[in-house]
């Protein structure tokens, strides 16, 4: 399999984004050698900021692999920002609609190409109140296990301590500068659900695997112990309505 170049769409967002990443901010990029030189992978990758897509992309194109990340459509539609997400072969994802299944397929035949493809396994920034990376969605999971390509966790730090997520006025703190982390792990052994169903369970087991690797990564990067069970957001928002359906009836 052949390796993407990286081409003039990419090499005109890194001229653009690169300068002010690397005055307003240091690094401390970790793990390189995990990335493959040649062929089709998979990263997985957690979010912590709307900042951080920026800070693993650099990341990754210094290593000569740029990945092609799964983007809301939404963002295609924006002038001149949308005109690059499609020349640099970004994937747009239309959730909930007849279209949904066109991501998975695009991923798939981009990883058969010999090019990456990446995922932000949870789906959206994390809503766990400590930062940590949530319970995953299976996309991830099902693109891996039809490709079987290597699976290459990531986790980053430092982009949500200069833009958090969901600050109520936005907040952006660029100084003192901060250091965007990234550490990339080596690959993900999903061996034992190749030959296996992809039926939901299946599919919940391994996410559960690929994410358990990202969390390991960011304890590494932050020195302390993740939550023993991630945040899972929907059984959050399902306690949330019974707690105010209580109080209600009260």
């Amino acid at each position: 399999m052949s390796r993407r170049r990286i081409g003039f769409w990419y090499r005109l967002a890194a001229v653009i984004a690169k300068p002010p990443l690397v005055v307003l901010f240091k690094r401390d990029w970790r793990g390189m050698e995990h990335i493959p030189a040649d062929g089709g992978f998979i990263t997985a990758v957690n979010h912590n900021s709307y900042l951080d897509p920026l800070s693993y992309a650099h990341f990754q194109y210094n290593t000569g692999r740029v990945p092609r990340l799964l983007a809301k459509a939404g963002l295609f539609k924006v002038p001149f920002v949308g005109m690059i997400l499609r020349g640099s072969g970004q994937i747009p994802v239309y959730r909930e609609t007849t279209n949904a299944l066109d991501a998975f397929r695009a991923a798939v035949d981009a990883i058969e190409r010999g090019e990456c493809v990446a995922f932000y396994p949870e789906g959206t920034l994390t809503r766990d109140p400590e930062m940590w990376p949530m319970a995953g969605k299976t996309g991830a999971a099902r693109v891996a296990l039809i490709t079987k390509a290597p699976v290459i966790p990531v986790a980053q730090w430092g982009a949500n301590l200069a833009m958090p997520p969901y600050a109520k006025e936005n907040k952006v703190s660029l100084f003192p500068r901060k250091t965007l982390q990234v550490l990339a792990g080596p690959p993900v052994d999903l061996s034992a659900y190749y030959d296996r169903e992809p039926t939901p369970e299946v599919l919940k087991e391994a996410t559960e695997v690929i994410m358990a690797a990202i969390t390991g990564l960011l304890e590494e990067l932050r020195g302390e112990s993740a939550p023993a069970q991630p945040y899972d957001h929907r059984k959050a928002r399902a306690q949330q309505r019974r707690n105010a359906a209580g109080e209600g009836k009260k």
